[in-house]
């Protein structure tokens, strides 16, 4: 165990953790919501620091991240626990073990063997992912002033629900996020996840306005948010709020954990996504799930030409130079594009 960050001690050895939207209070002995964070004779602890329950070398488009270092490699760790409780999370035995066991598992890698692994792997990125980047925020802290060090990249996958002052401590070492928008409608935003749409908003204008480079993400789910309106929503939103140069990733959902009654969502309804998007003025919106499918590439703002081909997460031909496009010469938005 390790004394957590962001929590203020009150009456009764309680504790009041201020990491999340969640604030959440916690008594002598318990957990927070996330299931991770306990308090110990009135101080707060984070009992997964350090403790990874996955280690991979990923493709940096499978995170998704279509418009950071395209072509590259992300070395991708998580810890167990989170505080959603999303009903059709692919990773729920180790996002929600810590609810449903109790116990804390994972094996030791320190930060300093975290920057090592990932740059004997040739990854040009850490990549903090697979659960909630937040609640093992003092392990990704510590690990991302190291991966600075060492040049690589830092990148959150994130649902969005981090509290505002931790996001400004660790934001001059985040390089990028990839936000969950898992819905626009408040009330089956909060039966889907158990949180507040609102908190994730807040959450993505804070990165935007941090200067992190984002890209939002949407799994869209039959009869939950495959609306015409709701999509039009999401798409208007991160238009007039985050920039319409903001990549948009609708993705096909598959029958997971708690959600298997709804069925798998129609290439037809991902495709419709896409569209709703780009009509809505976005530049770059992306079909997710769907390999082979003509919304996975970039295209050209300025003269409409492919300038990332992309099956699944593999990359095609590329066509930029410097970042621009080599046929108009028009700036491709995104951070360290060939």
């Amino acid at each position: 165990m390790q004394e957590a960050l962001f929590w203020e001690g009150l009456e009764g050895k309680a504790v009041r953790c201020t990491l999340c939207r969640f604030h959440c209070r916690i008594g002598a002995g318990h957990r927070g919501r996330c299931g991770v964070r306990e308090n110990v004779d009135g101080r707060l602890n984070t009992l997964v620091y350090g403790l990874a329950v996955a280690a991979n070398v990923d493709p940096i488009e499978k995170k998704p991240f279509f418009h950071v270092a395209p072509g590259s490699r992300a070395f991708s760790i998580a810890t167990v626990g989170c505080n959603f409780r999303c009903r059709h999370c692919q990773n729920y035995g180790i996002s929600q073990s810590p609810h449903e066991s109790g116990r804390i598992v994972g094996d030791p890698l320190p930060p300093r063997e975290v920057v090592a692994q990932a740059l004997a792997a040739g990854c040009g990125s850490v990549a903090y992912t697979y659960t909630e980047p937040t609640i093992f925020y003092e392990y990704a802290l510590d690990t991302a002033q190291l991966a600075r060090e060492a040049g690589l990249l830092n990148l959150f996958v994130s649902n969005g629900y981090i509290e505002r002052a931790p996001l400004e401590r660790i934001a001059p070492l985040l390089d990028a996020a990839n936000i969950d928008l898992k819905g626009f409608n408040p009330t089956v935003h909060r039966e889907l996840t158990g949180a507040e749409l609102s908190g994730v908003l807040d959450g993505l204008r804070d990165y935007r306005r941090l200067g992190i480079w984002l890209e939002v993400t949407t799994l869209v789910i039959p009869t939950i948010n495959d609306s015409d309106a709701e999509l039009q929503a999401i798409a208007r939103f991160i238009r007039d709020e985050l920039g319409a140069a903001t990549p948009w990733h609708v993705s096909a959902f598959f029958p997971t954990y708690q959600l298997l009654d709804k069925p798998p969502t129609p290439p037809a309804t991902v495709l419709r996504a896409r569209d709703i998007g780009l009509a809505a003025g976005l530049l770059h919106v992306y079909s997710g799930n769907l390999p082979g499918s003509d919304g996975e590439s970039t295209a050209c703002t300025g003269c409409g030409r492919i300038v990332i081909a992309r099956h699944g997460y593999h990359l095609g031909a590329m066509a930029l130079k410097e970042g621009k496009c080599r046929a108009c010469g028009t700036q491709l938005a995104g951070i360290k594009l060939a």
